[in-house]
């Protein structure tokens, strides 16, 4: 679980700036994965600058940390 307060930002990991992000946080010891080896769907930037990889997508996450909150359960269930 994270504290939803804390994320600064939670981004798609495909773009190049993003993938050295990750990249550099695994070097330094500040990436977290909770992908449980899944493919990385999304990257949420922390305030404390740790960098955690999830397996659910960003409009997930998003939704679920209240970000979106008129997002129906619907519309969370086919993001999942």
């Amino acid at each position: 679980m994270i504290n939803a307060e804390k994320i600064i930002a939670i981004v798609s990991p495909d773009s190049a700036p993003i993938k050295r992000m990750v990249q550099g946080a695994k070097e330094a010891g500040t990436a977290i994965d909770a992908t449980q080896g899944r493919k990385t769907k999304a990257v949420l930037v922390m305030e404390n600058g740790s960098v955690v990889l999830s397996a659910l997508l960003p409009e997930t996450l998003a939704g679920r940390a209240g970000v979106f909150p008129d997002m129906t359960d619907e519309a969370r269930a086919e993001n999942d």
